[in-house]
């Protein structure tokens, strides 16, 4: 009995638990990449190369006022991405003017009264509640920011108005700083058509998360104005150009047309 009792401590030790003796690295496990996702992504850029789709020329990136002090520019980029939910670039872009025509700062918003400040974003998505947004987030960037915005993204997405793509955005164009993927509806969209994700996501959130734990972080910044180009002109939300498209013999939803 000893000696059978011997023979399987001995076992146990060998399998590498308690021996002392060193042991190899465990085998990392491959980490998941999509299928042709480089090729997608090559020819996408391709197809970006032009750089004329809305978002290049009406965008986040060109509603603000690039002479204004780091402070006023910074403020401007986090009120253009807040007017810019649900709301095309175009219309965005034009709210943007006439807010900096009347001088767009800290300031001169909490000194203006609601329906002036209405008045000058509408059309814009849910208008109403984004007059009462600003006037919130304004007044808090006054009073504990010293009229700046965050540096971070989890203060900025407490924020009244501000959701996680535009903290992200906001970090990218106001601080030059990559904290994450921005995935809004263009990018959500496209990238479960392409199959970037493992299974289909749900929100912009989880997509985010989902092309996060696997996309070299380099790509980030970039990911946002190449998919929201790629999805206003080409791959669209409702009767994509499939037939336009040099992904068409590689995208998995466009063999299902």
């Amino acid at each position: 009995r000893s000696s059978r009792r011997r023979k399987s401590v001995a076992v146990a030790y060998e399998s590498g638990q308690g021996d002392g003796a060193e042991q190899g690295p465990e085998p990392q496990r491959p980490r998941w990449e999509p299928r042709d996702w480089r090729q997608h992504l090559e020819r996408i850029r391709e197809m970006r190369k032009s750089r004329d789709a809305p978002v290049d020329e009406m965008g986040v990136e060109k509603c603000f006022d690039s002479s204004a002090p780091p402070q006023v520019m910074r403020y401007q980029v986090l009120l253009s991405l807040m007017l810019s939910s649900q709301t095309k670039d175009q219309v965005t872009s034009a709210a943007m003017l006439r807010l900096r025509q009347r001088g767009l700062t800290v300031d001169a918003i909490l000194q203006m009264d609601d329906a002036t400040l209405g008045q000058l974003i509408y059309p814009v998505g849910f208008w109403r509640n984004k007059v009462k947004y600003i006037k919130q987030t304004t007044a808090i960037l006054k009073q504990k920011y010293g009229g700046d915005i965050p540096r971070t993204v989890e203060e900025l997405v407490q924020l009244p108005g501000v959701g996680p793509k535009m903290a992200h955005l906001a970090m990218s164009i106001a601080w030059d700083s990559v904290s994450g993927i921005a995935v809004d509806t263009h990018v959500h969209r496209i990238t479960n058509r392409l199959k970037w994700v493992k299974k289909e996501t749900r929100s912009p959130e989880e997509t985010r998360a989902a092309l996060e734990d696997w996309l070299p972080r380099d790509l980030w910044r970039e990911l946002n104005w190449l998919l929201v180009g790629f999805g206003q002109q080409t791959c669209l939300p409702v009767n994509p150009r499939c037939n336009q498209c040099l992904n068409q013999d590689i995208c998995p939803a466009a063999k299902r047309r």
